[in-house]
């Protein structure tokens, strides 16, 4: 089976057919740093992970690339609201630059934690000013810009195919009017959907970060950064764009105008700017939108102050509990997101991990391989594991990365069934968790260490005088998050972290050990 993507321009499922044969090149839309990465944020990012390695999987070589967006930008597409990096930078007390490293650590951080590969190119908008100046220019060569007001602006009437993305009517996005909801406040427009290429007069005063350029003193608009870094890196002409599903009506509609606007004559005959447009849904939360103000803003692994949100490790759960929750929807799917839903994919990690156990037994004991947690990889590597699971695994994510699909061959392997040996098994596991990231043979040598003699032995807390009173606290937080009562259960656990003891919870069951 030949993989096959949904491709957003034009709405429909096609093969997918490289430039360059074995060759791919694709461009992710990364995170603008001037805050915490939330949890719906990080969705996108496990999409890209796993056409990432799916591509790798299917034997192509890849360039990956994303960008970092460190310059000031305004909080809405459309060149309204604030400027969200000089914002953040007033409540730190910190510079813009300050700023945007240190959330591009923690961003990096979580990536990490979750076990998204790193893309092959990482850029930041900041250092490539001089290429965005120099994109504009060939735009404004060909007719498509105009000044007003001093600042630079692309005229949407002078490229046809505007909005072919996005399905809008040009017509009727000059009247104002159309599928995309556009607040005219800027008068300086001559269509409402026109967007600035070049600020040198700012909304706002003292801008932080201005650069020289053509047009005077000052700085980019958003999109162009995607545009100029993208062609830098990947040429004129590449395979695969993502981002999430709210990106198609404006940023990559503004994307696809000016980057297909800078081409000359021979450049448009060698066809589209990009080829395949991939966009994931949203993370749906119960308790209503996820936003700072709200207390629902929710990050993976960094405490916040309870009336602006909470972590998912303040409330008990691994990173990739999270993954794991995530690769049960597909990609263009929306997720609903609940505390009660994620406690169900924590339980469901442990139970691949205890099953994986199971298997690493019966190499070992059936089979003689002396498998450990060192030297698993080497081991497995060199035995044949193809097998049906594998194959329905694979034609899963050939047919537009249809995680679900392949997560339920996952199980369905680590179950062991049939005549198939442990070891071909173990095998097979490990090549599909080359794309699904979960570290399933190492979370299978957690299991046995953590249901070993030896464990059990150390976990009895002989002469710990408060033994008694900490077994008791455990099982009544097990029964809280049983009944979903997380506030009982976060509270018990607030109570044992206060006296030093740490919860693990494993496949048989939450333990504790002194801190």
């Amino acid at each position: 089976m030949a993989l096959r993507l949904y491709n957003t321009m034009g709405r429909k499922m096609e093969e997918f057919k490289p430039i360059v044969e074995g060759h791919v090149g694709f461009y992710g839309c990364g995170p603008t740093v001037y805050n915490y990465a939330h949890i719906g944020n990080l969705r996108a990012y496990v999409f890209l992970d796993i056409l990432d390695k799916t591509l790798s999987l299917l034997g192509y070589d890849i360039k990956h690339v994303m960008n970092i967006t460190d310059v000031g930008h305004l909080s809405d597409d459309g060149d309204n609201g604030e400027d969200k990096m000089k914002k953040s930078a007033a409540e730190r007390h910190q510079s813009v630059l300050e700023v945007a490293n240190f959330y591009t650590d923690a961003f990096m951080k979580d990536m990490d934690a979750m076990n998204i590969r790193h893309p092959d190119v990482i850029c930041r908008a900041t250092e490539h000013i001089d290429d965005m100046i120099e994109l504009i220019k060939k735009i404004e060569a060909n007719g498509h810009t105009y000044m007003a007001g001093g600042n630079l602006y692309y005229d949407i009437s002078t490229y046809p195919d505007y909005g072919k993305l996005a399905n809008l009517n040009l017509d009727e996005l000059k009247a104002g009017a159309g599928k995309r909801k556009v607040v005219v406040i800027d008068e300086n427009k001559r269509n409402p959907g026109d967007f600035v290429l070049w600020f040198t007069k700012s909304k706002f005063e003292d801008q932080a970060m201005t650069w020289d350029s053509p047009w005077g003193r000052g700085y980019p608009g958003w999109h162009i950064e995607c545009s100029a870094m993208s062609m830098k890196y990947l040429g004129k002409h590449f395979d695969i764009h993502t981002g999430g599903i709210d990106h198609v009506p404006v940023h990559h509609t503004n994307e696809i105008a000016q980057s297909e606007g800078s081409f000359d004559e021979a450049e448009r005959a060698k066809g589209p700017w990009v080829n395949y447009w991939m966009h994931n849904e949203f993370l749906i939360l119960e308790g209503g939108k996820m936003s700072k103000s709200s207390g629902n803003f929710i990050t993976l692994q960094t405490s916040l102050p309870p009336e602006r949100g909470f972590s998912l490790k303040d409330k008990g759960y691994a990173p990739l509990d999270y993954r794991f929750f995530l690769l049960s929807g597909h990609y263009r799917k929306q997720l609903v997101f609940s505390l009660e839903a994620l406690e169900s994919a924590k339980n469901g990690r442990a139970a691949l991990y205890s099953r994986v156990a199971k298997l690493i037994s019966r190499a070992n004991s059936e089979e003689g391989l002396g498998l450990t947690a060192e030297n698993f990889a080497s081991v497995l590597a060199g035995i044949d594991c193809e097998t049906d699971n594998l194959a329905k695994f694979r034609e899963g994510l050939e047919n537009d990365l249809a995680t679900p699909v392949a997560m339920a061959a996952l199980q369905k392997e680590a179950a062991g069934k049939g005549n198939i040996k442990a070891s071909t098994s173990l095998a097979a596991l490990m090549k599909m968790d080359s794309v699904l990231s979960l570290d399933v043979i190492k979370g299978g040598f957690e299991a046995l260490a953590a249901t070993s003699p030896a464990a059990s032995a150390a976990d009895s807390h002989a002469g710990d005088p408060e033994a008694a009173e900490i077994d008791a606290l455990v099982a009544e937080r097990t029964a809280a998050k049983k009944a979903k009562d997380f506030a009982k259960a976060d509270e018990i656990r607030n109570q044992l972290t206060a006296r030093g003891v740490i919860i693990i919870d494993t496949p048989n069951g939450p333990t504790w050990k002194r801190g």
